[in-house]
């Protein structure tokens, strides 16, 4: 089992001498150093899961000390040792990314209690750190099986398809064009979806910023539009589109912003009731553009409304509408984000949705 460190730094020698003599006999290896300079060189090769930092030392202060462990690993976890004066201090130094703070005089239980805590918060750091790491572990290889493990195989099975259908066309009864035409269409929706989940585990928040350029924001609106008419059209649900006068340009990419807009259109229609009506406003607000759309559809539940930006969510509206796979949202979310906007919805069952975007205004 790994041993669990801890770094004292304080130029208080009793305070030091304290410290390992509580904590060392809890099966804590305690280092200790007199000022910050010495504190911050043992840092690289002791590699400590909790550090103690006095805010008053000679030399460098202990919010400087704070400063350059941050600089140094944001995830490592910090306690300043304060005298009773300079508690506001501590709380500034809390502000500043230490997550606690120990006031002077301390007993031995105030000491032990208040290491517990901070360990318990550096394990808790390094769990999100795993999970991270492994979240993008399972994004590369689940990406990678899509595209080599699924996708090629399927079309190398539809190219067979279409050419057995073109030799064969003349030989065919109805019926077996018919199987024949089905075995296509399924073919097409798998490898539509498998684009889809590559889509979403593909953009490049990099890449999209590269191709910011000015955008006319009702020029997208109208495209998006475009695009979920015929939709909107089939299920006889009327878009009715409200664009401010003299909106501000964004800096953006067109293409991708107009597909944001186009997947939270084409929800509202997928989750609304025929002859019914969904509604897009773009407006001009301090600094920004916000663009809102609304429906009177099923409504997302509260419980699972903190999810809907989520990969693959489907709420329980979701069962009794059209199919999907949950990715639009998402894909929507990273796009908006690579473009320094936000994405966010309200929503309650039975009434409808509406999900607001805000884009940066071009200044």
């Amino acid at each position: 089992m790994q041993e669990t460190k801890i770094l004292v730094i304080d130029d208080e020698e009793v305070v030091l001498d304290s410290c390992k003599l509580v904590l060392e006999p809890a099966g804590y290896k305690v280092t200790t150093a007199s000022n910050g300079t010495a504190g911050l060189d043992l840092v690289p090769e002791f590699q400590p899961d909790l550090i103690f930092v006095d805010l008053k030392m000679p030399g460098i202060s202990g919010f400087e000390v704070l400063e350059r462990l941050h600089v140094m690993d944001p995830n490592l976890v910090a306690i300043v040792i304060t005298g009773y004066a300079t508690v506001s201090s501590a709380v500034d130094a809390m502000k500043r990314g230490a997550y606690d703070f120990l006031p002077k005089p301390f007993t031995p239980d105030e000491l032990r209690l208040i290491a517990k805590r901070g360990l318990e918060k550096h394990r808790l750091v390094q769990e999100a750190i795993a999970l991270r790491r492994e979240k993008e572990m399972l994004r590369e290889n689940f990406a990678a099986i899509l595209s080599h493990e699924l996708k090629s195989p399927l079309s190398a099975l539809q190219q067979h398809l279409f050419g057995l259908i073109a030799d064969l066309a003349d030989k065919l009864s109805e019926e077996q064009k018919t199987r024949l035409e089905r075995m296509k269409g399924r073919l097409d929706d798998l490898l539509k979806l498998i684009h889809t989940w590559l889509r979403v585990y593909s953009v490049d928040v990099n890449k999209i910023k590269e191709q910011f350029q000015p955008v006319a924001v009702p020029s997208v609106i109208a495209r998006a539009v475009e695009n979920t008419l015929p939709h909107a059209t089939r299920k006889n649900i009327e878009i009715v589109s409200t664009v401010g006068d003299s909106l501000p340009t964004v800096s953006g990419d067109a293409v991708s912003l107009a597909e944001v807009i186009g997947n939270v259109l084409n929800n509202a229609v997928k989750y609304s009731q025929p002859q019914t009506t969904v509604r897009l406003t773009a407006e001009a607000a301090p600094g920004e553009v916000v663009i809102t759309v609304a429906d009177t559809g099923v409504g997302i539940s509260a419980e699972d409304l903190p999810f809907v930006f989520g990969d693959f969510y489907r709420g329980k509206g979701a069962a009794q509408m059209d199919s999907g796979c949950g990715l639009g949202l998402a894909i929507s979310r990273r796009i908006v984000e690579a473009h320094g906007g936000s994405i966010a919805a309200e929503s309650e069952p039975g009434k409808g949705s509406k999900f607001t975007i805000r884009l940066p205004a071009k200044t």
